[in-house]
Order: structure tokens, then sequence, then C-alpha cells
């Protein structure tokens, strides 16, 4: 199933900031900044990851229901959304 990019922007937007995020995370590795701060912007990364693939799959169910794609069955689906279980 190939998903409409137009709809993905604000997922796009947010892959692109969490992309900064982690960048910041290794920096802070390599400058020994505090534990504490450094697992607080892990999680960020952690939480914006995660929120991006379920809006992927969200859109992905959205097409399938509304555009009636065969390419992906009900059981596709659910590994894809357990995937990030």
């Amino acid at each position: 199933m190939e998903l409409d990019s137009t709809e993905l922007t604000p997922v796009i937007n947010r892959l692109k900031r969490a992309q900064g995020q982690l960048a910041a995370v290794t920096r802070m590795l390599e400058e020994g900044r505090d534990c504490k701060d450094i697992v607080t912007q892990l999680a960020a990364v952690s939480k914006a990851l995660d929120r991006a693939g379920f809006a992927i799959i969200a859109t992905g169910l959205e097409q399938c229901i509304t555009r009636k794609d065969a390419s992906m069955d009900k059981k596709d689906l659910e590994k894809l959304f357990l995937s990030l279980a």
C-alpha cells in the first residue's frame, strides 16, 4: 500500500524534529551531560517515533477503508500495528 504523502506532512515534520532530538542526545552523550537530561531527551525521541508510526498506520487504515486497497488485509495491518507495541 502506498501512502499519500500530502496526508503525511505532519508525520514528516515530526520525524524531522525527532531526528534533531536524536542528534541532541548524541551530542549530550559526547559532552558528558547529566544522565537525567539525556534520558529525558531520549524518551522524547522515542515518543515522537511511536507517534509517527501510529499516525502512519492510522493513515494506512483510513486509506484501506476508503479506497478498498486490496494490497493489505486486516492481518497485515494488525501486524504493523503490533510491531510498534
